[in-house]
């Protein structure tokens, strides 16, 4: 019976969306999990990987030594003041929540939607999502000037009574994104296991075999390994579900419920998803086309997979142009003073040049997506996904700063300028993210093998070969029937 609804399912899917992505003639089970294995159990590594891992290294180093001066001297290093007292740090939190989005979007709603062409970018996305999400974690840990007593953020029992406050929209950003990496990284590694199997089975050195063995947990591709593997993937999918939405609606209403004019709006929930899906697919590609192109991953990661993200990015894009039109609206039909002001100052004040860049690189470039041309184009995929990478950026900025530096009083009115700390702060994450991808490259199989053999043509008759109560649905990969070869 579940088989047959499985079945259906996909069979609705195939007509609305059309048929599942098909591998090549050429390839078999076996070629597909030599293809993806050996980038991991290659000996030697490509001095393409070295220089790349080595400039982000140097980032990350970067990135630590501002650490280390700003918990001996404070944040009065940033170029936060006393009006405008958000800035880069909590910029480039929301930035990197944003990026993490799309991982968990691919590989949990669009698994639930029973699409496939999520298959061959849902691995190095969730990874991507992990990673941002550590990158995020930084900001609001050491924004407030003492990261030691981080702790208190957490309502632990003690003695002192010091338990935090629950109505702080702060706190509420403490526990969803510690549930969304959470469940998040559960996701990921539950994943992981049967490719874990494969990896420790044809692993050559005993290291390795010990290391790959021990993370996949026993695995043997047996009935009721797939069964439970199965249950739990599913399951945790359903939790990541609500998470997509739930976690940047909650780090919205760090703005909406304020009364500062910029912010206090009902449209930033469902705003700010859009923005962070459209980040995030952005931030796949701009990972993906590189790593296809470097790797020779055409046939696994093909044009199908870039153009359905151009279109998510599209439809995403739109919505987030909605938002914009919606907060000139809400400035004009409010018929509040504060609030005109602050949508006039936005377009024409000091930052202007920051809001029309906002509009370039979020509204403006992505049109040329409704041509087909640049649709299948890598190049124009890559260019484009850079210019909403930093057009995303740009709103953060547009809608903290903007929004503060000239509030109710114009004796407070300042201009905030970032210090050289901010800069090195900032991209010295970027160096620590792009570090933790080019390990998780080297040493983790960034494209499921698992699931990339139910695309080659023999899957299906392996299917039903094994489509019997006592033997796996699914082609086996990671136990001992797994083939040498």
């Amino acid at each position: 019976m579940a088989d047959a609804m499985k079945q259906t399912g996909q069979e609705a899917s195939n007509a609305a969306y059309g048929p599942p992505p098909v591998i090549g003639p050429g390839h078999t089970f076996a070629s597909v999990t030599e293809k993806i294995a050996s980038i991991v159990l290659r000996k030697g590594t490509k001095r393409g990987w070295m220089v790349g891992f080595g400039l982000s290294f140097l980032g990350m180093l970067m990135m630590l030594n501002t650490i280390t001066y700003l918990v001996f001297k404070g944040i009065g290093i940033w170029g936060n003041n006393t009006t405008v007292g958000w800035a880069f740090d909590i910029i480039n939190f929301v930035w990197w929540i944003g990026i993490g989005h799309a991982g968990t979007l691919i590989s949990a709603i669009l698994l639930l939607m029973r699409q496939s062409w999520r298959t061959s970018i849902n691995r190095f996305a969730e990874a991507m999502t992990l990673f941002a999400v550590a990158c995020a974690g930084l900001f609001p840990a050491l924004h407030t000037g003492r990261p030691w007593l981080d702790y208190w953020l957490f309502p632990y029992p003690n003695t002192m009574g010091m338990w935090p406050n629950f109505r702080s929209p702060l706190m509420w950003d403490v526990f969803a994104v510690s549930t969304y990496a959470t469940v998040s990284a559960l996701f990921w590694f539950i994943g992981l296991i049967p490719d874990l199997a494969t990896l420790r089975d044809r692993a050559t050195s005993k290291i390795r075999k010990v290391i790959y063995g021990m993370l996949a947990l026993g695995w043997r591709g047996s009935t009721r390994h797939w069964s439970r593997y199965e249950t739990a993937y599913l399951l945790l999918a359903g939790l990541s579900t609500p998470l997509v939405l739930s976690v940047h609606t909650i780090v919205s209403f760090d703005f909406s419920i304020g009364i500062i004019p910029g912010w206090h709006a009902t449209i930033f929930p469902p705003y700010f998803v859009a923005g962070a899906i459209y980040a995030g697919f952005a931030m796949v590609l701009t990972l993906g086309i590189p790593i296809r192109k470097y790797y020779g991953l055409d046939d696994f990661i093909t044009n199908r997979h870039l153009r359905n993200m151009a279109k998510v990015m599209l439809a995403t894009g739109l919505i987030v142009g909605y938002g914009y039109a919606m907060e000139a609206f809400f400035a004009w039909y409010s018929a509040n003073t504060y609030e005109a002001y602050m949508y006039k100052n936005r377009t024409t004040g000091p930052y202007w040049y920051i809001y029309w860049l906002l509009i370039l690189c979020n509204i403006a470039v992505p049109q040329l997506l409704w041509i087909k041309k640049y649709r299948e184009s890598t190049v124009m995929l890559f260019v484009i996904s850079m210019f909403i990478n930093v057009g995303m950026w740009l709103e953060r900025f547009v809608i903290i700063v903007t929004s503060l530096h000239r509030d109710f009083l114009p004796s407070a009115w300042t201009m905030y300028t970032p210090t050289v700390f901010d800069f090195t702060m900032f991209f010295g994450t970027i160096g620590f993210f792009l570090t933790l991808m080019f390990l998780f490259i080297r040493i983790l199989p960034m494209i499921s093998i698992y699931e990339m053999r139910t695309m080659v043509p023999e899957a299906k008759l392996k299917s039903e070969a094994h489509a019997s109560p006592d033997k796996p649905a699914m082609p086996p990969a990671g136990g001992p029937q797994e083939s040498p070869a």
